[in-house]
């Protein structure tokens, strides 16, 4: 099973033993043991920290940044996680890169971790969008 992650780039780190809890339940309980995870903003950067913890103690998952840009001297991806620079997107003009990264994401994924309060954002557009793929959507921000 694959999980991947969306949430606001701005958040608070109260948020972290929920993000944990969450994590260990899909990786314990739902056989979850491959995942997928941006490189933009604080959420982004909780969850790639969690993981690699995580990947200390669960040996066998797998986690990776998956990169919306081909890494330059200019733009050097900066994580502790291997990277994916998905198939397709060489090819896609910056303006769109993002959210074809994104539904990459969604549709190499079983779960999909959000952290969504607000009802505008990228966040926001992509967790509806998983909901409508009829992915299994937590939404840690309902569960503080």
């Amino acid at each position: 099973m694959t999980c991947t992650f969306f949430g606001h780039k701005n958040i608070t780190h109260d948020i972290e033993p929920v993000l944990n809890s969450v994590l260990v339940d899909l990786i314990e309980n739902e056989n979850v043991n491959l995942f997928y995870v941006g490189n933009s903003g604080v959420f982004d950067a909780m969850v790639q920290n969690k993981l690699k913890h995580l990947k200390s103690l669960y040996p066998h998952i797998k986690c990776f940044t998956v990169i919306a840009y081909m890494p330059t001297k200019q733009n050097k991806t900066e994580t502790d996680l291997d990277t994916i620079y998905p198939d397709g997107l060489e090819n896609t003009p910056p303006k769109f890169a993002i959210n074809k990264r994104n539904k990459w994401m969604i549709d190499k994924s079983d779960y999909v971790v959000t952290y969504v309060k607000h009802t505008t954002g990228g966040a926001v557009k992509f967790k509806e969008f998983a909901e409508k793929e009829e992915k299994k959507v937590i939404n840690i921000a309902d569960m503080e």
